[in-house]
């Protein structure tokens, strides 16, 4: 066999590639969640903030 056949028939490897970029989407989604979760939570730590300060006026 060829070299250049060699290579296009070899597939070893190959699930390790698949895995990676399912977890890389996997990730790309966390992060996007995360970033979303992050200005709900300062939202929130804000309205404590200004409940706090008007219970002590």
């Amino acid at each position: 066999m060829t070299l250049p056949k060699a290579l296009c028939t070899d597939e070893t490897g190959a699930t390790g590639i698949e895995y990676g970029l399912i977890i890389s989407l996997i990730a790309m989604a966390l992060v996007g969640a995360f970033q979303e979760l992050r200005a709900e939570v300062f939202a929130m730590y804000g309205h404590i903030e200004e409940q706090y300060a008007a219970a002590q006026d």
